[in-house]
């Protein structure tokens, strides 16, 4: 069974990242299933550190952008989120010229948290970084000063 709560659209999410980090970086939805969501980034001068390798913390925003986006598309109506924690062990190197694709999958979905779980892999399927996500959901009352509009959630409101 599903857990979405509004219709994703990969298109729309793409463009409602654009001019934001997410596009700076080159971060591409690509894929989401009933309880996943996934999305890749190619490891090159916009992601890279000296060392010709991913950067750790572009894994995170990586992590982050897509536990964010798949919690914002499984709240209710009028609700929003917004991250409390995230945490990253990088486990293997992304090397530049390469492809790191990401999973998020929800390993709570709880009426005021979600906890996601987001694997990042190399094009061999290796792990690269393991994090998890920690999303505090606020009820439309509590969520009235965090602004968003449909472009930021690729049209998914």
């Amino acid at each position: 069974m599903a857990i979405w709560t509004r219709e994703l659209d990969l298109k729309a999410l793409n463009a409602g990242s654009a001019n934001t980090a997410i596009s700076h970086l080159g971060i591409e939805f690509t894929e989401y299933g009933d309880d996943y969501v996934r999305a890749r980034i190619h490891v090159d001068e916009r992601t890279c550190q000296p060392y010709g390798i991913l950067h750790g913390g572009v894994s995170v925003v990586l992590a982050e952008t897509l536990g964010s986006m798949a919690a914002a598309c499984s709240i209710p109506e009028g609700y929003r989120c917004v991250g409390l924690s995230v945490t990253a062990n990088h486990v293997r190197a992304g090397r530049k010229g390469s492809w790191i694709t990401a999973t998020a999958r929800p390993t709570h979905l709880g009426r005021t948290t979600h906890v996601w779980a987001v694997e990042l892999r190399d094009e061999e399927g290796k792990l690269t970084c393991n994090c998890s996500l920690t999303m505090a959901i606020l009820p439309p009352e509590a969520a009235k000063n965090v602004r968003l509009d449909a472009a930021s959630l690729g049209g998914v409101q």
